[in-house]
């Protein structure tokens, strides 16, 4: 068994893990309201079980979404790492396994194709982790947070 599988594998463990702690951060900063509570705009009377701050209001502006919890510092800081290192693993990939078909084959259009959508992706990725709205376009951020 040769240790390249293991770049294949570490794809998913670390991008999975990585999101999970953004959230956690996110959370913890009161930047999103937490997964279970399903109570949006009606969890204003309540306290939240982890608030430790103000009282935060869940509306729909705080949904725990994957780019909302990357969107403020201090988690925007590790979303763009993990993205970016996620990224840099699918080339990486893409390009063992573009290798590996040349060698176990001819090269055809497709093993080519499949390098390049690859690599677009990859891009759209360090797209998505390095450039937050919340930093590009800070005029579409709540009130509250300028």
């Amino acid at each position: 068994m040769s240790l390249w599988m293991i770049i294949p594998v570490s794809l998913p463990v670390f991008t999975i893990t990585g999101i999970w702690v953004v959230y956690a951060i996110a959370l913890y900063n009161q930047h999103v309201c937490p997964v279970h509570n399903w109570l949006y705009n009606e969890s204003c009377a309540e306290q939240l079980p982890l608030q430790t701050g103000p009282v935060l209001c869940c509306t729909p502006d705080n949904i725990p979404l994957i780019s909302k919890c990357g969107s403020l510092p201090p988690e925007s800081c590790f979303f763009s790492l993990i993205c970016s290192t996620g990224s840099f693993l699918v080339m990486l990939i893409g390009l063992l396994h573009y290798a590996h078909v040349i060698e176990k084959h001819r090269n055809c259009v497709l093993n080519t194709a499949s390098l390049s959508t690859g690599w677009i992706c990859a891009a759209g990725l360090i797209m998505v982790g390095n450039f937050q709205v919340a930093t590009v376009c800070p005029e579409e951020l709540p009130l509250h947070l300028h």
